[in-house]
């Protein structure tokens, strides 16, 4: 949600800060701001809304070299230029950038009140900079430890002092922190694309560690001042896999890097000679793994319905019973972990509050959870006991696409390596194989035809409500199409199965409102048929993704589009891609804002 970028270096630090910034916009927001040590002072420069805005109110020339910055998404108090970030003390003396939510702020707050302070804004965040300067005694690293020892919440920390011009104070406890590290210059950052252009090296912290950042080098240690030694990793993407690359949209770009994407999701992880996957990571035995008897998967959003689509998957293919469930309400249901039961959290970000916690309450009790992830070092795929990296590349639109694709690929390579440890045979895991690998240039293919949905989105997007129907594997691809579509159009949309319309949603159907019916050629087919003529016999407008060559479909249907002729273990990939174009030209048409749509942010870190 929320981002944080700090710098301590040799050069001027605001355009590094505003820059950064603006390379984490992605991660949605509502205000910014910068405070740059200047002249002996904190100089503190913040705006209600885009980065732009900020840009005009920073003054030119500013020469301190070490400073902090913050893009805020609203949680306590309005978006206003008062509420943003960083928060000071009221002596000016200490600035903090958070992210995250302090749950003890009311009594926190009410305790520095009664010693006199006097508050300035409505948010939870300000009470740590209060908070710190009442505990500051000429050590800035002793009264943040001091503090973050009665904060009760989620917090990545930055703040600067003005006594201390040349050291920066990170803490963190379950919002990311990242340590960038430079030649003679050094970073603090909730995500490595705010430091990617001046560094490829940096340090991951972990919850209850605390950095003491100066530009030639850094200390970590816990909150009880014991010391912790940190590995410095490298960063595998290019500068370029974060800009546009002649797209007019991050989700644009995204969408039609899909078949370069779910390839490399497959690539090196085919057994070609035992028709298997090979998934290292999971850190599992072959043993091990024969002794599985029920998968669940945890996650939110775009990632549960990956999540249900594997569902579908293993217990049909490999005949594995799995289910998954919202991470948010699991983790407070005090669920019970199953023997010769494996757990799947699954991320994008690697960063999902709900998803992480429902992950360390699983293992609390003795659950082995495994993690899909896209963001390599990220905060799942290091605490999870093994799991699969997607290699999907960054994702920069808020609205998850190519994510979804790499993701539901990880799932298949697993239901390919469980199914051949029991039934499936030789003959059987190689045509399983050969499937998977068509789909990167059915993809391509299904993309050259995206014209044809810009001029579907041109006659639907006025509607002020969606239907999105499918059945079995395609059922979860339809709640993806209707997620899509509200995400970034803001058209009201709906996802159920097909066969579900005659238990309720038929009542919505009238000329206005569009039905699009995913109808690829698998065992349902027919049924989805009968309930796209139901909605036809009421007088509603029906969509179809067909089959090409299917004339029955393009004969009852209003409007259709076609995907190429695949197996039917495939389709959802070749139906969730024209939903997704479908909702990003819909957002066009409305003049919505695609990469950072209204109230949304890209990693979810808060509950």
């Amino acid at each position: 949600m929320c981002g944080i970028i700090g710098y301590c270096g040799p050069k001027p630090a605001a355009p590094i800060l505003v820059e950064g910034l603006r390379r984490l916009e992605y991660r949605g927001y509502d205000s910014a701001g910068i405070c740059v040590h200047e002249e002996g002072a904190l100089r503190v420069y913040k705006k209600k809304g885009k980065i732009a805005e900020l840009r005009k109110h920073v003054p030119t020339g500013l020469k301190g070299t070490i400073g902090i910055g913050h893009t805020r998404w609203a949680t306590h108090g309005e978006v206003n230029d008062n509420n943003a970030h960083p928060h000071i003390d009221e002596e000016n003396m200490i600035a903090v950038v958070h992210n995250g939510i302090i749950e003890n702020y009311a009594s926190l707050k009410e305790k520095l009140q009664e010693d006199g302070r006097v508050f300035r804004t409505d948010t939870d965040s300000e009470v740590i900079a209060y908070l710190i300067a009442s505990l500051y005694e000429g050590d800035l690293e002793r009264a943040v430890k001091q503090a973050v020892q009665l904060l009760k919440g989620t917090y990545g920390i930055v703040c600067l002092h003005q006594n201390e011009p040349n050291l920066l104070v990170g803490a963190r406890n379950g919002s990311p922190l990242v340590l960038g590290v430079g030649d003679d210059e050094m970073f603090l950052a909730s995500d490595v694309t705010a430091m990617i252009a001046y560094t490829k090296q940096v340090v991951y912290l972990e919850d209850g560690e605390v950095v003491a950042v100066r530009s030639d080098g850094f200390q970590t240690s816990d909150v009880k001042d014991r010391p912790i030694d940190k590995r410095v990793d490298f960063i595998s993407w290019e500068l370029q896999e974060i800009e546009k690359e002649g797209y007019d949209h991050f989700m644009q770009k995204e969408i039609f890097e899909q078949p370069q994407s779910i390839l490399r999701a497959m690539q090196g992880r085919f057994d070609y000679e035992y028709g298997t996957a090979k998934l290292g990571g999971l850190n599992m035995s072959k043993q091990e793994l024969q002794s599985v008897e029920r998968v669940k998967i945890v996650a939110a959003g775009t990632s549960f319905h990956a999540g249900i689509l594997a569902s579908y998957l293993l217990e049909n293919i490999a005949r594995i019973p799995c289910t998954a469930e919202l991470a948010s309400e699991l983790r407070y249901r005090n669920p019970i972990v199953e023997r010769n039961t494996i757990y799947f959290a699954v991320s994008q970000s690697g960063e999902t509050a709900d998803t992480l916690y429902a992950m360390r309450e699983l293992q609390r009790k003795g659950a082995r959870v495994l993690g899909i992830c896209n963001v390599v070092g990220a905060t799942i795929p290091r605490e999870s006991d093994g799991g699969v990296y997607i290699h999907s590349g960054p994702e920069i639109a808020v609205a998850s696409t190519k994510a979804f694709t790499s993701q539901l690929t990880a799932f298949y390579l697993f239901t390919l390596l469980m199914a051949r440890m029991h039934h499936m045979s030789l003959e059987q895991g190689t045509d399983f194989i050969d499937h998977m690998e068509a789909v990167p240039e059915l993809v391509a293919k299904t993309l050259e035809k995206a014209d044809e949905l810009r001029q579907l989105a041109k006659k639907y997007a006025s509607a002020q409500d969606f239907l999105f129907l499918g059945r079995g594997l395609n059922y979860p691809v339809a709640l993806e199409g209707a997620l899509k579509l509200k995400e970034i159009s803001y058209i009201h949309a709906e996802g159920y199965s097909a066969a579900e319309i005659k238990h309720g949603p038929i009542a919505l159907i009238n000329e206005e409102t569009p039905s699009l019916f995913l109808v690829p050629e698998d065992g349902l087919r027919e049924k989805v048929i009968s309930n796209m003529k139901e909605v036809k016999a009421r007088k509603g407008k029906v969509i179809a993704l067909a089959v090409e060559g299917d004339a029955e479909v393009a004969e009852i249907a209003d409007d259709t589009f076609t995907v190429p002729r695949a197996s039917e273990l495939v389709y959802p990939f070749l139906m969730v891609v024209p939903l997704q174009l479908l909702a990003y030209y819909c957002a066009l048409e409305l003049g919505r804002d695609v990469d950072q749509p209204r109230n949304l942010a890209k990693s979810v870190t808060v509950e």
